[in-house]
């Protein structure tokens, strides 16, 4: 099952300071400047702005917490470590920081030192729901699932309006086998945020293994409508199209998410198979061929 995932970069906190007066001194114009850019995503001139900040004053751990969301969102996360490691060195009671460099670690796949810092964050903000939720996330990953559901539980009290918590819950207990909750908690996230593609995603996973493909296929629909970059959304729907023997729609959808994600040997060995059922051994032979080469090992039914 495609779990549910932090889709392309996670949500990183950024500082909001109140805004500089005009006449401020350097150091925290050029602070702002990078609030200013980080905001509009341009993590560049953000970074740039950021560096002359912290040349002007060194000690500005704010600077070097947001330079390192900035460097997080670019995928440099040896970088964002090292500057929330920096701030946290600075500032030792900043929550934000040991949050921030939680994420980082989860990024690298280094999940229990995310919870350490996640733990940190915590004790210094118990209100935090985020840090609650991103520490679920971690937990998940490490199979520890009923600690992740109490995190994502903890979130929603402290939030109740967390979409993602309910949809990161309804994660664990599909993984449990729970599956008769599972429903559930992705309405609850689709009412909160109608706007959270991997409600939809996650969703129509579970119709799918209740052979409802209709359904499945709607909620797999919305969720490229929401997200067009969404490259399991379109795996899940062209696996279901096939259940539906409407090969045609699962190769376009294979297709478009090989284009996403050129290293998923499983879409080119379903494609394979799509193309195998329309008669084109040609094309599926390739596809077989190109699945192996990547690493896909299962012989064809």
């Amino acid at each position: 099952m495609n779990t549910c995932k932090r889709l392309a970069v996670v949500l990183i906190v950024v500082l909001l300071l109140p805004s500089v007066a005009a006449g401020a001194d350097p150091a925290k114009q050029a602070y702002e400047n990078g609030k200013a850019c980080l905001d509009k995503k341009d993590y560049d001139a953000a970074i740039a702005a950021f560096n002359e900040a912290i040349r002007l004053n060194p000690s500005n751990a704010d600077a070097y917490n947001n330079r390192g969301n900035a460097y997080g969102n670019k995928g440099d996360h040896d970088k964002a470590l090292a500057d929330f490691t920096e701030a946290i060195h600075l500032s030792p009671k900043m929550d934000k920081a040991f949050y921030n460099r939680g994420l980082a670690y989860g990024h690298k796949g280094d999940y229990g030192k995310a919870i350490t810092d996640y733990n940190e964050a915590i004790r210094l903000n118990p209100k935090y729901a985020a840090v609650y939720d991103d520490r679920g996330i971690a937990f998940a990953a490490k199979g520890e699932y009923d600690m992740a559901i109490a995190d994502y539980t903890e979130a929603i009290r402290l939030d109740p309006k967390y979409a993602r918590a309910y949809c990161n819950r309804g994660v664990a207990y599909y993984e449990k086998g729970e599956d008769y909750k599972v429903i559930a908690e992705y309405n609850e996230a689709i009412r909160l945020d109608a706007k959270l593609a991997m409600a939809y995603n996650n969703r129509g996973i579970i119709y799918g293994d209740k052979h409802k493909y209709d359904k499945a296929i709607a909620d797999f629909t919305e969720a490229i409508r929401l997200d067009p970059k969404f490259g399991d959304a379109y795996y899940n729907r062209a696996w279901c199209y096939g259940q539906q023997c409407n090969h045609g729609m699962a190769i376009a959808d294979y297709t478009e998410a090989i284009r996403l994600a050129p290293m998923l040997a499983q879409a080119y060995y379903n494609r394979g198979l799509a193309y195998e059922k329309k008669g084109d051994k040609a094309k599926a032979e390739e596809d077989f061929a190109q699945a192996k080469k990547l690493g896909y090992t299962e012989k064809k039914d």
